[in-house]
């Protein structure tokens, strides 16, 4: 049987190109929320993406069925914390300005997947692991903020906000690894979407935001309807839900079947790479000299960590990982 291009792709390179896709969420995250509330920004994204996926759940009851009870713990945590959560937290924290500081307070994520990867899927790191990964953690702590060992009072709630979501993602990561070899990806991708969109739902209430959808109206929806930027509102939902939502999702969960949760993590700091470059040019965030030095560095790691990867060996990347969780490529 022949085998499809994708699997000639290191899955490293997938969860990489994932991350630079969520490094756009920014760049069309922010003109929205002058328009639409945080929870209900992320219940709206979760409703188109759920639309969207419904065909990938085709057949998925008997992997349902084939669950344990730990198994449906990862997927709920997934779908409401992951999903839901995590993004209603890191929306919110664009709320308050500081662009650069919510997106790479992400630097505490590889610390909680190499946790939680080592605690629950038995992941070790090993000596050549940590060349990768204090250069790159480190280049992204000097990137996180313009003084990097003096960070303002004013930066205290949007990073908390930020912390917030980066635990709950890295978790995600964990658990999405222990979930891959049993689910497959496109029907996850759907999974974490359909169990986000009524925990969203929750938070919309608590937040009492459900009253912004009588300004949402048919007619001002699809038509007149605009961001700051002169984006249409739909617009600004469809490539918020179709390129840091749909098509990174399957890229990473793709990437995720062949890459440990300490590797990938590491992958997912391209987020951060991205994420710098398009608030320079679309944000008007500029670097300082400390912060482009990060760049370099962080940069340098990624690069090095994603070479290391092609040859497809664990230990390349300075990782040992259990006789099981790799799982077979689909032909």
């Amino acid at each position: 049987m022949r085998k499809s291009r994708l699997n000639l792709v290191p899955g490293f390179l997938l969860v990489a190109a994932a991350a630079a896709m969520w490094g756009t969420d920014g760049v069309l995250r922010v003109p929205l929320i002058s328009d639409i509330p945080s929870g209900m920004l992320v219940f709206l994204e979760h409703a188109i993406l759920v639309l969207v996926t419904i065909p990938f759940l085709r057949g998925v009851i008997p992997t349902l069925r084939g669950l344990n009870r730990g198994d449906w713990i990862a997927l709920l945590f997934i779908g409401a914390g992951a999903s839901a959560v995590a993004t209603a937290l890191f929306t919110e924290s664009f709320t308050y300005g500081e662009f650069t500081t919510t997106l790479l307070l992400q630097k505490l994520q590889p610390v909680v997947v190499l946790v939680g990867a080592w605690w629950i899927l038995g992941e070790r790191p090993l000596r050549k692991y940590w060349l990768f990964f204090v250069p790159a953690v480190g280049g992204a702590w000097l990137i996180t903020f313009s003084n990097p060992f003096g960070a303002s009072i004013e930066e205290a709630t949007p990073a908390l906000l930020a912390l917030g979501a980066a635990g709950l993602w890295g978790m995600g990561t964990v658990l999405g690894r222990r979930l891959i070899p049993k689910i497959e990806f496109k029907q996850l991708t759907a999974l974490r979407f359909l169990i986000g969109l009524p925990a969203a739902g929750i938070i919309v209430t608590l937040q009492s935001d459900w009253s912004v959808l009588e300004i949402l109206t048919a007619g001002d929806f699809f038509g007149t309807a605009t961001t700051p930027s002169g984006i249409t509102v739909p617009g600004g939902l469809i490539l918020l839900a179709g390129v840091p939502g749909l098509i990174a999702l399957l890229s990473y969960y793709r990437g995720l079947r062949t890459t440990p949760a300490i590797s990938a993590t590491l992958a997912e700091l391209t987020f951060v790479l991205s994420a710098v470059t398009l608030n320079y040019f679309f944000l008007e965030s500029v670097p300082d000299g400390s912060q482009w030095v990060g760049v370099i560095v962080l940069s340098g790691a990624v690069v090095a960590m994603g070479i290391a990867a092609a040859t497809r060996r664990s230990d390349a990347i300075g990782v040992v990982v259990p006789a099981e969780p790799l799982v077979r490529e689909p032909v």
